[in-house]
């Protein structure tokens, strides 16, 4: 799972994993893991359908406490007759992963036969589901009707991804992806604080090319404003990420412009910009771009031996130009990575470039800048506030960096 997942922070919340029967309910113990290292308490009920693919103790075995079974049989050492009701009480979320067409169909109408149901249909909070089952099974009538319930009845829900099942057969009814769920369950478990805000985050590399196969570029590999994204995103916005060439992955509700050059990520930026609330540019962009060679390759006998000189020519300032064209009610983030003079670069940027924050890292410091996942910041607002940040997950960075802009 790539760094701008791995969100921690969750002290203290709860999560109660219901697991159906399903092929898929070996998974349901890696969102476990994930859960508790975003230092969420996790709790679960397993059906008896799920209990012939994976035990109860194996959920014990990582954790989960308490593990519920049978309707009657409370949790090892519990002397509770309402067991039906404890998650209800104690958990904040509710994440029924996966969610076998019987399930479905037992929600979707209210039944309460099994402890899980019971437990489901008692639950106050937000309530995610995740099916998995076969192909025809998901794409049968009945199911579909089942499935649109579930949003009546203001189920979160996480459709079921496309593939080889484990039958052999192929389409819809794959468990989503991992990180999907996560994704999901620690949004359901976030503050909405950024709800109705629209925001734009710029992130990775550009690559200026020369010829046909070189380009200018850096080694920036995009983890701080992807970071910057799924913060945003858990907190309830509507993000915009317009990246450079990255490997980074971003789940569904999340928006995505690609981008190669600094002249298409200013292009990029400048139609987006008027309709957005906030922006947030980490991207390292290329101040300037080679005068282009040709649409060939260069040869080195072209040279003959001698070298070659490369002209180059200034790109535009993205962050300059929203600065400029910042209407009221818009906030701009800036990000400056540099190797000295850290603080006085620092506000040199915030006022030239018209910013409400700016964040600031020492690229020449071990675990702060390109392709590590940790940063070590100065952080400055445009009301003289002045922050010096430890060495944090670039998570961690993220989400203190929403804050400290919200609060500002």
């Amino acid at each position: 799972m790539q760094a701008h997942y791995a969100f921690a922070g969750f002290m203290g919340k709860r999560v109660h994993l219901g697991v159906t029967g399903s092929i898929a309910a070996y998974k349901a113990l890696d969102l476990l893991r994930l859960l508790q290292e975003a230092d969420c308490i996790v709790s679960a009920t397993l059906t008896s359908s799920c209990a012939e693919f994976v035990t109860p103790l194996s959920f014990e075995a990582l954790g989960a406490s308490p593990v519920y079974t049978s309707m009657f049989d409370g949790p090892p050492g519990s002397d509770t007759a309402f067991g039906h009701l404890e998650p209800g009480q104690t958990a904040d979320a509710m994440v029924i992963v996966p969610a076998s067409a019987n399930t479905i169909a037992k929600l979707a109408f209210g039944l309460a036969d099994d402890m899980l149901s019971c437990q489901a249909l008692a639950f106050p909070g937000p309530k995610l589901v995740a099916p998995a089952m076969n192909p025809r099974m998901w794409e049968a009538p009945a199911t579909q009707r089942n499935w649109a319930m579930l949003e009546d009845l203001g189920y979160i829900r996480i459709p079921p991804a496309s593939g080889s099942v484990a039958c052999g057969d192929i389409g819809s009814g794959r468990l989503a992806p991992m990180e999907e769920i996560l994704t999901a369950t620690l949004k359901a478990l976030s503050p909405q604080d950024l709800a109705g805000k629209k925001v734009l985050i710029t992130l990775g590399p550009t690559r200026e090319p020369w010829d046909a196969v070189r380009f200018w570029s850096n080694p920036s590999s995009g983890t701080m404003g992807a970071c910057m994204a799924m913060a945003a995103h858990l907190r309830g916005a509507e993000v915009t990420v317009v990246s450079g060439p990255t490997n980074l992955t971003f789940p569904a509700g999340i928006s995505q412009v690609s981008v190669q050059t600094a002249r298409q990520m200013f292009d990029a930026c400048t139609d987006l910009w008027p309709t957005m609330d906030m922006g947030c540019l980490t991207a390292a962009v290329a101040d300037y771009r080679p005068v282009p060679f040709g649409d060939t390759k260069f040869k080195k006998q072209t040279s003959a031996g001698a070298g070659i000189t490369v002209e180059f020519e200034t790109n535009p300032d993205i962050l300059k130009k929203l600065g400029e064209d910042k209407k009221d009610g818009q906030k701009l983030i800036g990000f400056a990575a540099e190797t000295d003079n850290l603080k006085e670069e620092a506000v040199r940027k915030l006022e030239a470039k018209n910013l409400d924050l700016i964040a600031a890292n020492d690229i020449g410091k071990p675990g702060s800048g390109f392709g590590v996942p940790t940063n070590q910041m100065v952080v400055l607002d445009k009301s003289g506030r002045v922050e010096t940040w430890p060495q944090l997950a670039k998570t961690e960075v993220a989400w203190r960096l929403w804050d400290h802009l919200l609060l500002g």
